[in-house]
């Protein structure tokens, strides 16, 4: 109970703060990103919250990876975990949907699916920053959603009296996966507790806990491995059923054991006053000002959905779930999930550095703790599971950036040797150090893209090496970094797949806009720039600037088409670059080292007006947890991170007209500027003029200000 007491006197003290500050919850709108390939969560949550409450709509393919599709029309329940803007389903666990009357549960899950299914509109749906609400065409039962961080707080209003309601849980229906094994277990009139057990992308488990506001008349389960419950009500016209429904990652006492924790003392509505205030609070990181609502709302939406993950993936007592299935405690750090590093790296974190300080020394350890269960850093783990999807290890620079930054509460040595060790063994890693590169003859596919994103990763562990003393590893790693030389083929201009012999593959068919087994969703274009760490070395491999620069500018003149295979992940196209994914996200940058930031800035503007919207379709590709929407916020405070990590901030001309950065440690830092237009023809910080596009780390986090003079 002391965990509740603590969020009524925080709900309290966050209501005085909001009543005296923007509500820039207000700005929050969740379905931009829910049409197109945007893939968002659309529903209920606090920032970095365990629990994603929302709906789920019957699955129809690739565009309902979240469980939801703003062209969808109908809802067969609502569920406790969601991913958002992945390229690949999962979760949906524990689904609840109000009916009235029983369901003929012995007959085939689909069929169960059309008894339970109703449509809706979106004219009957509301959706906020940690509050879900929808009038269900059938029998126009209301439900309503909130959530605290382990706990989702329903609220089903019946409109009609004298018959039978029915809150009918499915622990078979999940998003694109299979329930393996299922519990449910009623404990006392108000409450049931189980776990599902399901394989898909991941293989996880979810324990819950279901308590009623009110005393179920009849369970109308066929036995506790059963994959259907019904709990049965009694309902008189206007009637509301409230259940708290909880999860745990260990175990159905330790999810009973956060429901009681955080809201058995609160009522549905302190907890969705609870769950907006957190919003407010954490939304206020960034306090800037716009030239109109379809910008600040695009803006703010962006910065919500960097926050919805990594998520809390312990109890209220710090147990959770390692990688090697064994139960942990957390004592000393809160231990997290759902890291897209692949997609993260690059935008997300190193704003994290900047905008989320409190928040890495949690995320750092559960890294470090992640090696030490399953020998290397995490890649893609969702649900103490790592599906190691995508390519290279891109947990290194995430690590080695908050090591270069100082961020303090991390065992720098220890987190070194976490980050050498994910740099051999597995995934083509002893090919890379025995040939410099990985291979396309010796059964690694995407060797392109493997070895690239190994080279960054190498030269991200070079400058840790170098941070703390280790000269040799320093020397080692950084030379490793540089042979993406070893893959340029001067013969046509781009880097390609070499075979152990160090042949190039044959060039018969070679069309740089056509996808290929050697690149990971991407084609020979959008590659040729995966060299963060080392443009300058890079442009001199292209032939000097002048050179560098034809090739920048033809790759946004190329025709967007592609072949008719090409990956779903390859959208957002201007010519040959694409916005949609993750690998071209720092080329626009690039312009700022041939001396050409003008084109930098005219770029970069373009993406932001006419990629990014306010709209449902307002996201040009995947989500992929936050990596789009920090891009857009990086962008309109006016800086990118091209580096993977160290913190030097190549400079744009910022979207926002003022914005007041929470840095930490009670610091500020200001962006202003003056004038219109679209380029940045000075930058003073601080008063002096900046030498050059580049702001470093330091200059920011220890609060100051940026004023930028706009041109045309």
């Amino acid at each position: 109970m002391k965990r509740a007491y603590i969020l009524i006197l925080s709900l309290i003290a966050a209501s005085v703060l909001c009543a005296e500050t923007r509500q820039l919850a207000d700005y929050v709108d969740p379905r931009i990103g829910s049409a197109g390939h945007g893939h968002v969560f659309v529903g209920a949550c606090v920032p970095w919250g365990m629990v994603d409450a929302g709906p789920v709509q019957p699955y129809h393919g690739w565009d309902w990876c979240s469980g939801y599709h703003a062209s969808g029309d109908s809802i067969v329940g609502f569920a406790q975990t969601h991913l958002s803007g992945t390229g690949c389903s999962d979760l949906g666990d524990i689904t609840i949907m109000p009916v009235y009357g029983l369901v003929n549960t012995d007959t085939t899950h689909h069929e169960i699916l059309e008894q339970i299914a109703s449509t809706y509109t979106h004219d009957n749906e509301i959706v906020q920053a940690g509050y879900y609400k929808v009038r269900l065409d059938k029998n126009y039962i209301t439900a309503e959603i909130t959530a605290s961080e382990r706990v989702a707080l329903y609220r089903f209003t019946f409109p009609r009296g004298n018959r039978t309601a029915n809150i009918f849980l499915d622990l078979e229906n999940g998003i694109g996966d299979r329930a393996v094994e299922t519990r449910i277990w009623p404990i006392d009139s108000h409450t049931m507790v189980g776990y599902r057990k399901s394989r898909g992308w991941s293989r996880h488990i979810v324990y819950y806990a279901i308590r009623f506001n009110r005393p179920v008349g009849e369970f109308g389960i066929e036995d506790y491995n059963a994959r259907y419950a019904q709990a049965v009500f009694s309902v008189e016209p206007g009637t509301e059923i409230c259940a708290q429904v909880s999860i745990s990652p260990v175990s159905e006492m330790g999810a009973l054991q956060n429901l009681l924790a955080e809201t058995s003392a609160l009522t549905f509505d302190q907890v969705r006053e609870y769950a907006r205030n957190r919003w407010n609070t954490e939304l206020s990181r960034v306090d800037a000002s716009f030239s109109s609502d379809s910008q600040a709302r695009t803006f703010y939406t962006a910065l919500y959905h960097t926050m919805i993950a990594p998520q809390q993936w312990n109890d209220v007592t710090g147990d959770y779930m390692g990688s090697d299935r064994q139960i942990r405690r957390s004592p000393s750090f809160r231990n997290h999930t759902t890291w897209s590093l692949w997609d993260t790296y690059r935008a997300l974190h190193p704003m994290a550095t900047l905008l989320m300080r409190d928040k890495l020394s949690d995320w750092a350890n559960t890294m470090i703790h992640h090696w030490r269960e399953q020998g290397e850093l995490p890649v893609w783990h969702l649900h103490s599971y790592d599906t190691y999807c995508m390519v290279g290890e891109p947990g290194v620079p995430v690590l080695a950036d908050m090591i270069l930054k100082d961020v303090q509460g991390i065992d720098y040595e220890e987190a070194f040797k976490a980050m050498k060790q994910s740099m051999h063994g597995t995934r083509g890693k002893d090919q890379l150090w025995k040939y410099g590169y990985i291979p396309f003859d010796l059964g690694q596919g995407e060797s392109v893209a493997k070895s690239l994103e190994y080279y960054l990763a190498a030269w991200s562990v070079a400058q840790v090496a170098g941070k703390l003393g280790h000269s040799e590893d320093s020397a080692r790693y950084a030379q490793l970094a540089g042979n993406y030389r070893k893959l340029y083929d001067q013969r046509v201009g781009y880097i390609r797949a070499k075979d152990q012999s160090g042949n190039f593959r044959p060039l018969h068919n070679f069309a740089p806009n056509h996808q290929t087994a050697d690149y990971t969703e991407g084609n020979p274009w959008h590659y040729l720039w995966l060299v963060p760490h080392d443009i300058p070395g890079l442009i001199d491999l292209l032939g000097g600037k002048e050179k560098a620069e034809a090739r920048l500018d033809s790759m946004f003149l190329v025709s967007s088409q592609l072949n008719s295979d090409a990956n779903p992940d390859i959208t957002g196209l201007i010519g040959q670059y694409c916005h949609g994914n993750e690998p071209s996200h720092h080329t626009l940058f690039v312009y700022n080292y041939i001396g050409k930031p003008r084109k930098t800035q005219a770029r970069v503007h373009q993406v932001l007006t006419t990629l990014y919207t306010d709209k449902p379709d307002g996201i040009c590709g995947n989500e992929d947890v936050g990596q789009m929407s920090a891009w857009y916020v990086m962008a309109s405070l006016g800086m990118y991170q091209v580096e993977p990590c160290g913190g030097r901030y190549q400079l744009c001309a910022p979207a926002v007209r003022e914005a007041k950065l929470n840095v930490g440690d009670g610091k500020t830092f200001v962006i202003k500027t003056r004038g219109t237009g679209i380029y940045a023809r000075r930058w003073k910080l601080n008063g002096k003029p900046l030498k050059g596009t580049v702001l470093n780390h330091r200059d920011i986090v220890s609060g100051g200000t940026l004023e930028v003079e706009l041109c045309n």
